[in-house]
């Protein structure tokens, strides 16, 4: 399985990487080949468009989503899963 993590990240402490990082983590410690946006995007200065646009290139080469606790709060989130959702990639809630 090829995993996109996606989940909250403005307003958060360190941007909320270290959940991002424990998650994939725990997927690739599974075997899964895990896509980690805070990998993807380490610069904390850059622009949210410019990191979206990375993301959901990146998004679009995996078939399944995990979804992080405060996703239904995100813009980015809630795009990620919306785009994920139409292309019919499975979707996984993890656990808080």
């Amino acid at each position: 399985m090829r995993i996109y993590i996606a989940g909250p990240m403005t307003g958060l402490p360190d941007l909320n990487f270290p959940a991002f990082h424990t998650e994939a983590k725990k997927w690739r410690d599974l075997g899964h080949e895990v896509v980690n946006p805070a990998e993807i995007n380490p610069d904390h200065t850059m622009p949210w468009a410019l990191c979206m646009r990375r993301d959901i290139a990146a998004l679009v080469t995996c078939d399944t989503i995990v979804l992080l606790p405060g996703w239904q709060q995100s813009r980015g989130s809630t795009l990620e899963q919306h785009i994920a959702e139409r292309l019919s990639m499975a979707q996984i809630v993890a656990a808080p």
